[in-house]
């Protein structure tokens, strides 16, 4: 009888042993879970934050693109008026930049149509170079606009 006794609490012990083993090792399981479950939550945590940096980068870049869009819609105005003004007498031309056709034909030897035709012309090619500039410069502002926002610089 007391060997079944021993034998009994032989049986016991190594079982408790045993159960004991198996509970420590999903105690290591759980931890190690729980591990692996904040690297992940990191993990989706920083792709949140370089999507919003993306998603506002984005936005950003819309915002100057629709600017200069709306600068580019605007600059044949600009052209147009100039053009007006000069003939309506609103705006001069510097000597230098009206000489430059003129140099050609002689005042005295031109007629009144061949004058005239110059004149319009003159008036064209100013509204084309305003235009010109006009447009160099707000693609030069975009292009600005851009590198500000790409070094995080309020513009």
């Amino acid at each position: 009888m007391i060997r079944l006794y021993a034998l009994l609490a032989a049986v016991a012990l190594s079982l408790s042993f045993w159960a004991g083993w198996y509970w420590r090792g999903d105690r290591a399981n759980v931890a190690e879970s729980d591990q692996r479950a904040n690297v992940a939550e990191a993990v989706v945590d920083q792709v949140n934050e370089a999507r919003a940096v993306e998603h506002s980068q984005a936005d950003t870049m819309a915002t100057i693109g629709a600017k200069h869009e709306e600068d580019r819609a605007a600059a044949p105005a600009v052209a147009d008026a100039v053009v007006a003004d000069l003939r309506s007498g609103a705006l001069r031309l510097r000597h230098d930049l009206a000489a430059c056709h003129t140099d050609l034909l002689s005042q005295t030897a031109a007629g009144t149509l061949e004058r005239d035709a110059a004149t319009q012309r003159r008036e064209e090619f100013a509204g084309r170079v305003v235009r010109i500039g006009r447009d160099a410069d707000d693609q030069l502002r975009a292009c600005q606009a851009v590198v500000a926002a790409d070094r995080g610089q309020p513009r």
